[in-house]
């Protein structure tokens, strides 16, 4: 480089030209040569890299080095080349004009602290999708972890373009830059709670991607789908998105729906509505009358067998109903809907069955259905939970009963 640099400075010299204009033709000349050669170096080092981290990928069983090409490391890698070249080279370029050896230095160190922090974000970049694609690492927030390595390692790399940019040390930039520690707290404030919830959160294992949560305060319903360092989403059951604070998951209460889809069964509890004046005692024919729906009519006879024993141990008149034991239209249709949820193909036998009367309210006596069932999956749970219903609301005549509802205060002539 210094022979071509002596031939273009004595051809410019021979020339007739003058030496300081010889010294600024001869450098530009430089400059196009070198520029020429760092852009086939550059192309000869990103093919011979890529060619053989591809060849190296397709052959070895793990997805690693298959994700590290696709994130283009080895691409930015081979920019190193040039950069390395350009070092060595610029100094004979500007062998006649030091004071601008000087700041080209300093771009060409800028330059490749920037280079370097992009080699690192692919291979970070590798390092979360590889992740992503373990078992046991599917639902942890991964993202939260490679923002923070990513937040450190630009401040390093600002506070480094910055130090040679002032002409000041590392360690003494980072010394003043302690003074105002608190304006940075203030500025990364969001991004500090993010990820002390981020931790806490992943610690504790209070959500996961793909856990179903309730928010109401951000108006979330639905399934999370990423978790990182300053928002978590939650793709709602209307397919929008809503963006939660991730140190919300810690601040405030949400609901996670995960143990419901993790246990046997999905909780139905709901109530239908009816008559109180519709309630009565049974008498012998009404008794009788209900024993033709097979689901009580071993229950009726037993119960009916265990009333009259007793009611002739107690010596009860029974020419009033009230006196003595007595089967109600109510207890019998509970009973009934016990039977029949106990029979349900759809319900889960393991866990908890029950129909239970509540306290009567100005709408009516609420009698509550309570079981899980078999099958979690939202459409299907709201299909077995309306069968269940279908059927309670069309039994009710049957037991001399009557569904309680509004009178809307018009008068059918």
């Amino acid at each position: 480089m210094q022979d071509i640099q002596c031939f273009f400075y004595d051809l410019f010299v021979a020339s007739g030209v003058s030496e300081t204009a010889a010294k600024y033709l001869n450098m530009l000349c430089l400059l196009i040569i070198l520029s020429i050669l760092l852009f086939i170096a550059d192309r000869i080092a990103r093919r011979i890299i890529i060619r053989f981290s591809t060849a190296f990928s397709e052959r070895t069983k793990t997805d690693f080095d298959n994700l590290l090409v696709s994130h283009r490391a080895p691409r930015r890698i081979a920019h190193l080349v040039p950069l390395v070249l350009t070092i060595n080279l610029f100094p004979i370029v500007f062998q006649d004009f030091p004071h601008f050896e000087k700041y080209i230095i300093m771009i060409l160190k800028v330059y490749g602290i920037l280079l370097t922090i992009w080699i690192i974000r692919s291979v970070l970049k590798t390092f979360e999708s590889y992740f992503k694609t373990l078992p046991r690492l599917k639902d942890k927030p991964i993202d939260s972890y490679i923002q923070v390595a990513m937040l450190f390692i630009w401040i390093i790399g600002v506070a480094s373009i910055l130090a040679i940019l002032i002409n000041l040390s590392f360690i003494k930039f980072f010394t003043t830059l302690g003074a105002a520690s608190a304006v940075l707290l203030l500025i990364f404030k969001d991004t500090i709670l993010g990820f002390v919830a981020s931790i806490q959160v992943a610690i504790n294992d209070t959500v996961r991607i793909g856990d179903w949560i309730t928010m109401e305060k951000y108006g979330a319903d639905g399934d999370v789908i990423e978790i990182n360092l300053s928002t978590v989403q939650v793709q709602n059951f209307d397919m929008t998105i809503t963006n939660i604070p991730t140190y919300a998951l810690i601040s405030d209460s949400f609901k996670n729906w995960r143990g419901m889809q993790a246990s046997g069964g999905r909780r139905i509890k709901r109530s239908i509505l009816l008559k109180g004046k519709s309630v009565s005692y049974l008498t012998d024919e009404q008794i009788e009358r209900f024993k033709k729906i097979q689901l009580i009519t071993e229950y009726l006879n037993q119960r009916q067998n265990d009333i009259l024993k007793s009611n002739e141990e107690r010596g009860a008149d029974k020419s009033v109903l009230i006196n003595g034991r007595n089967l109600t239209n109510l207890g019998v249709f509970r009973k009934y809907l016990q039977s029949y949820i106990e029979g349900h193909s759809a319900i889960n036998k393991d866990m908890f069955i029950m129909v239970r009367q509540l306290a009567p309210t100005p709408q009516g006596l609420p009698l509550e259905i309570y079981c899980f069932s078999s099958d979690k999956r939202w459409q299907n749970y709201e299909y077995i939970m309306s069968d269940i219903f279908d059927h309670a609301l069309a039994a009710v005549p049957y037991f001399d009963l009557e569904l309680f509802e509004l009178t809307t205060g018009i008068i059918n002539e």
